[in-house]
Formats: structure tokens, C-alpha cells, sequence
């Protein structure tokens, strides 16, 4: 019998290893990724078989192979240098390795560089999932796999674009041949009042989540700040794990900029059907702590009793190496469709970057650029295009796709379907073309034809 495969989803980065199976999901170790069900889909991000891509990334064997030493290309030359050990540094670290191994590699990131898949991290309370349980691989077996120089624990303080280096905070220097930002987003601060005003926490990477869960331990009342996707997949993924939630947000419902309201009034009835506390049109204004009790004071003259308070107003582009080099930026990073900066020698992507005018913090524009991006560092410029990309958001209890309309000509919301287990609704334009959509509940499965139907958002 030949040897098992593992493949891995191009949306999340979820991995099914052959193997071992995924038993959480019905299918028994030793289940070839041919013989899984047409109909099957991944567990992490919901998109479909036969509708995305995964590829086999390695021969799985039942027991940990041990890692040996590193072996790196011997030349001269110069490497090309990532900063970023996140969805974007590795999977163009992964790409550009699909085109060349000869290309020399250096990856530099602030934490232990281990590779997960971010979107996993608003599943993982309802999937019983520690931090170590997320990760995938360690920064070790990445450098030895993809034959990189990983420099972990390297936190990068400046960038010297025209000595083409970077220098550490421990004063060191690295200097490259072509340099790409992969810094990501953080989370926007929140300012509270109360004397318990700084006990919010945010959750924006491994570490935050690993955090978050030795902070719930023997705690049940969680309070979400902010519904939109980030604050409504935390607060599913906490209800279904048990918690006691209570979601606040300042719009009139969850998923409030992404949803017509017919929809996002559904989800928030699923929230409560399934004992969520729901606080629209208002926001927390103060923490106070009186002893072990923390109470939230809401605009609306509402007081919360909670355990714990996650702060989920939403992220935006990390530009501070980006400023600090000089390079041109706005929302995200500017680049042109080659991802190049204002700097020729330095390019950018994730959810850093702004092309033509577009920030898209989603994984899809991620994967597109890496592999555009990998094939102009390997020698081919080729231009980064994002087709149809609908965006899944991880709601179990009332699942959510849409494909946020493009086009700056106008249009409206049409309801063609409205019942308690799903919503289908259609962006059109004032000459009925589909512009995009949103489908929730059992009304998802018609992303596929309405994808036929929309525009590209950056078209070739």
C-alpha cells in the first residue's frame, strides 16, 4: 500500500493527514482524501471539496519523524528576507519553495514562529483545541521542510532601504536582496473607563489564545466587545463550548457592515436561541472591579456581570516598520499589483497590504498574493488578481458566506428568501447585475452558483 498523504486547505490551512483521519468529524484513520464524501467540508473554514483546492504538502508516517540539521543552499548571495512568521511569511515561504529550492531564505518573527492556521484560533474553545494542539508545525520543522533560515524570538526594530538591511532589536544587521513585509494587522485599542478599564484582552495570535484559555479557567461569564466577524465567531465558538456570553456592539446586530439586516437579525437569534445575552445599539463605556466581582456599564444604563471581557472591535494593517521606512501608506502598505512598495526592493502582503486602493484582511486575497508574489521573487513578475472571493464566516450555530459587492456604482439589497434557518440575499446593481451576496443558515449552499454570477474584485 502506498504511503499516506497530507493535504492541506489553501483557505485556513486546516490539515488532513490520511493517516490519522478526523475523527471529530466521522472519518476513521487510514481514509484516503479520494475516498472522503464529494459532499464534505472543511471543519474550519466550511468551504467544500471539490470547491477549493488542497494539495498534498508531505508523506505522513504514524510517528514524528525526528528533525534533523538544517541544510541551507551554500552561496553568496544575498536572501531574500521575510518579517512575518504568520498565514502570509510562510505560505509565500512555502510558494517560493514550489518554484525554487535554491532561492536563499531568511524568516524573521517576534514569537516562536510556529506555524498554525490563524482561523483555527475562533474555533478552538468549541473544539476542546489547547494552543499546542493548534500548532502544526514548529519553527524548526518549517526550516528544515522549506529549507529556511527561521531567526525566531527576532523581533525587527528598523529597515534601512537604502543599505538594503534590517536591524534587530539587539542591534543587529541582516542585509537582503529583496525584502517582503508580512507584519499583519492588530487588533485596534480600546480605551475604558473604570479603574478595570485596561483588563480587556484582545486575541490576535497563539500566544493571546493560549492566554485566553489559562484566564477562563474556572470562569463561565465571557463578555464579547464588538459582533462583527472576529467578535461573533469568538462568541460561537464560546457558546457552543458552554460559556455564558454577552455580546455587545454600537450597530443594530452582528455582522452589521457585511450583512443586510434581514440576515444579521437571524444570527442574532441564533445567538440568543443558544443563551447568548445580546446588547445592540450601545457600548460598554466602563469596567469597574470591586474585589473578585467585574462589572461592564453600558451607554444604554445597563450593568453586565461578567468573568472576563474580550475586546473585538476589529483590526487594522500593522504599517510601523512600514512608516518607519519611509514607505508610502494609507490604510495598508501601498503596493502596486506586483506587491511592490514604494521602494523597489521591498514588497508586502497579507493583511498588511493595500492594492489598488483594497485593504482584505480574509485568508483568499492572502493565498492569491503569496503565490503571485513567490512567481515575481522567483524571476516571473506576475501581477496578483483576486477573483470571486466569498468570505466564510465560522458561526456553527448559524453558519454565514458572503461576498461583499465590489462595485462603487450603487445598488440595494434584494431578500429572496428569509426563515428562521437561513437567509438568501442579492446585491444588485440599479441595472440588476449581481454585485455580490450574503446566504446564511441552510441558504449557503448557493454560493457556488451566485459565484459564477459576480464579478471579479481585481480582475486580470
Amino acid at each position: 500500500m502506498s504511503s499516506f498523504q497530507v493535504w492541506e486547505c489553501q483557505v485556513c490551512g486546516w490539515i488532513y493527514d490520511e493517516a490519522k483521519g478526523a475523527p471529530d468529524e466521522g472519518i476513521a484513520p487510514g481514509t484516503r482524501w479520494q475516498d472522503i464524501p464529494d459532499d464534505w467540508v472543511c471543519p474550519e473554514c466550511g468551504v467544500g471539496k471539490a470547491d477549493f483546492e488542497m494539495v498534498a504538502t508531505r508523506l505522513s508516517s504514524p510517528q514524528p519523524a525526528p528533525v534533523a540539521a538544517v541544510t541551507l543552499p551554500q552561496t553568496d548571495t544575498l536572501p531574500i528576507i521575510i518579517i512575518g512568521s504568520g498565514l502570509a511569511g510562510y505560505n509565500l515561504l512555502k510558494a517560493l519553495r514550489e518554484l525554487d529550492n535554491t532561492i536563499p531564505i531568511s524568516l524573521f518573527t517576534a514569537d516562536d514562529g510556529s506555524y498554525y492556521s490563524k482561523p483555527q484560533l475562533s474555533t478552538g474553545f468549541g473544539k476542546q483545541k489547547t494552543a499546542a494542539e493548534l500548532v502544526q508545525a514548529s519553527a524548526e520543522q518549517m526550516a528544515q521542510q522549506y529549507q529556511a533560515d527561521i531567526h525566531i524570538f527576532s523581533k525587527v526594530a528598523a529597515i534601512n532601504p537604502p543599505e538594503n538591511y534590517i536591524e534587530l532589536q539587539s542591534g543587529a544587521r541582516h542585509y537582503y536582496a529583496k525584502l517582503v513585509l508580512a507584519t499583519g494587522a492588530s487588533c485596534i485599542p480600546l480605551q475604558l473607563q473604570g479603574n478595570a478599564g485596561a483588563e480587556a484582552i484582545t486575541v490576535n495570535n497563539l500566544q493571546d489564545y493560549a492566554r485566553l484559555r489559562t484566564q477562563l479557567k474556572n470562569k463561565q461569564r465571557v463578555l464579547v466587545l464588538g459582533a462583527g466577524l472576529i467578535g461573533s465567531e469568538y462568541a460561537n465558538d464560546l457558546l457552543q463550548a458552554g460559556y455564558q456570553v454577552t455580546l455587545v456592539d454600537a450597530l443594530a446586530g452582528p455582522l452589521q457592515q457585511l450583512l443586510p439586516g434581514a440576515a444579521s437579525a437571524r444570527l442574532a437569534q441564533a445567538f440568543a436561541a443558544k443563551g447568548a445575552s445580546c446588547h445592540f445599539g450601545t457600548v460598554v463605556q466602563a469596567l469597574h472591579r470591586d474585589g473578585k466581582r467585574l462589572t461592564a456599564q453600558l451607554s444604554n444604563g445597563i450593568t453586565v456581570d461578567t468573568d472576563l471581557v474580550i475586546s473585538a472591535i476589529g483590526v487594522r494593517p500593522d504599517l510601523t516598520l512600514a512608516a518607519q521606512a519611509g514607505l508610502n501608506t494609507s490604510r495598508g502598505i501601498i503596493t502596486n499589483r506586483f506587491l511592490q512598495t514604494s521602494q523597489s526592493d521591498i514588497y508586502a502582503l497579507g493583511d498588511a497590504v493595500e492594492v489598488d486602493g483594497k485593504v482584505m484582511v480574509y485568508v483568499q486575497p492572502l493565498l492569491a498574493q503569496a503565490k503571485a508574489l513567490a512567481q515575481t521573487l522567483a524571476g516571473k513578475p506576475t501581477p496578483v488578481c483576486y477573483g470571486v472571493m466569498p468570505v466564510t464566516v465560522k458561526t456553527s450555530l448559524h453558519p454565514v458566506v458572503v461576498n461583499l459587492p465590489q462595485s462603487t456604482l450603487g445598488g440595494s439589497w434584494q431578500i429572496d428568501t428569509d426563515t428562521p434557518s437561513g437567509v438568501k440575499a442579492r446585491f444588485v446593481s440599479h441595472d440588476q447585475r449581481l454585485l455580490g451576496y450574503a446566504l446564511t443558515g441552510d441558504q449557503t449552499g448557493f454560493s457556488q452558483q451566485l459565484n459564477q454570477q459576480c464579478p471579479a474584485i481585481l480582475p486580470e
